[in-house]
């Protein structure tokens, strides 16, 4: 199409739910879009624990962008890393031999990363969960781990093998910990003859005064003792001061593990430095009600990189919210295309959902509260229902409903096995 050339220029940096949401609502829009990420795949984030968990496989959570988008026809996509953003020139600059991006409008939507509170010395030994590559890692400790205490004669040494310490009490280290000592102790157990999977020890750390403080105190509380229940042991009001090869300090207390992963904070994109505005503590950008930065109103923040409160509470950084921006930001731009005023964010919390562990799960829709076999059927339902592609509901629902008949982890492999070393 040879208007396309004149037709304003959208560049979206991310291809996680926002961008590929703000994509979605641009498809119909006079504009040209170029979508920018450094991987070729979006990922279904809420489900990676269960990558990092040996449950499933990473192609079963993730899709091709171009392939998402290839009835897009004004939207082209560029696997590369953005360095910087220009604003002044209106360009990004990417990796590539420094190549540059002009744009008329840009949307910001690459996400955090984990965060160790001024301690990255600590990620060689506990690792975060935000990407497949983050997964596979987990996974490939967390099933060293017992090949490991397989071969040791030092019974000691295979108890700090078989214990594992997660760090951080929200979601993602909820679901962490609710479905290791089940597959350890269900799934492994008769697979091994020298080591006895069910001594598995599962430790979650949370410095706050309850896990979940997201959720209400009465779900929070079913959850930690479906964790109990489980075999997890929850420990509440412990700070952690230190992690190393040997395990986690709390204070004055070691806990030995030999493996340990971190699901205690986040820290956003490092781009939103490049627009000289403030940013919060964990690095988002305060935006404004239409979701641009001040002083840049065709520069639009979604998902996590974004600071929004609504109604007294600061938005989640989670994948609906997410999702919402994009569909905001898209809107706005056609809005200003067409002339017409831009309309203030309103974000709207369908509900929150934890999955605990095989048949454990609560759910707080707002309107009502459960917990539960009823709340993991609906946890599975919206999971299902919210994965692109028809391929993967169909291989996800059948892995599931494998593990369930058969007490099985369908994806026990391990990668990479020379060119991994423990640290020490």
């Amino acid at each position: 199409m040879p208007d396309a050339l004149k037709r304003p220029h959208v560049v979206i940096i991310g291809g996680g739910f926002g961008g590929i949401s703000a994509a979605q609502g641009l498809k119909r829009a006079p504009v040209s879009v170029t979508l920018i990420d450094r991987t070729n795949h979006f990922t279904f984030q809420p489900l990676l624990y269960q990558v990092a968990t040996a449950a499933l496989s990473p192609s079963d959570i993730t899709a091709p962008i171009r392939w998402i988008l290839r009835h897009h026809r004004n939207a082209k996509v560029m696997m590369a890393e953005v360095r910087e953003i220009d604003p002044d020139r209106q360009v990004v600059r990417l990796d590539a031999d420094e190549k540059e991006i002009s744009y008329d409008y840009l949307i910001v939507a690459t996400g955090s990363r984990h965060a160790y509170f001024s301690h990255n010395e600590w990620e060689p030994y506990a690792p975060g969960l935000k990407a497949i590559e983050d997964a596979s890692e987990i996974r490939r400790r967390f099933l060293l781990a017992f090949e490991h205490a397989e071969l040791t004669d030092d019974d000691k040494e295979r108890e700090d093998l078989l214990t594992f310490a997660i760090v951080g009490g929200g979601p993602t280290g909820v679901e962490l910990a609710g479905a290791m000592p089940y597959i350890a102790r269900k799934a492994l157990a008769p697979d091994f003859r020298r080591t006895d999977t069910r001594k598995t020890r599962v430790i979650l750390i949370e410095a706050g005064p309850r896990i979940l403080p997201s959720f209400p105190e009465d779900l929070a509380a079913r959850a930690a003792k479906d964790l109990q229940d489980l075999g997890v042991e929850v420990r509440v009001g412990a700070m952690v001061t230190g992690v190393d090869a040997e395990g986690v300090s709390i204070g004055g207390e070691k806990i030995r593990a030999r493996t340990a992963f971190w699901a205690a904070g986040n820290l956003a994109s490092p781009l939103g430095k490049f627009l000289d505005v403030p940013l919060d503590r964990a690095g988002r950008i305060h935006v404004s009600p239409d979701l641009s930065v001040p002083g840049h109103p065709r520069i639009f923040i979604v998902g996590d990189l974004a600071s929004l409160t609504q109604d007294g509470r600061l938005i989640p950084g989670v994948g609906p919210a997410a999702i919402q921006e994009g569909k905001a930001a898209a809107k706005n731009i056609v809005r200003d295309l067409r002339r017409q005023p831009r309309k203030p964010f309103n974000y709207w919390n369908k509900g929150d959902l934890a999955v605990i562990g095989r048949s454990r799960a609560i759910a707080d829709l707002g309107w009502i509260k459960f917990s539960g076999w009823f709340a993991w059927v609906f946890w599975l339902l919206v999971h299902i229902m919210y994965l692109v592609g028809f391929r993967n509901r169909l291989v996800v629902l059948f892995e599931w409903g494998y593990a369930y008949f058969t007490s099985q982890a369908g994806v026990r492999l391990i990668t990479d096995v020379e060119r991994y070393k423990p640290p020490t």
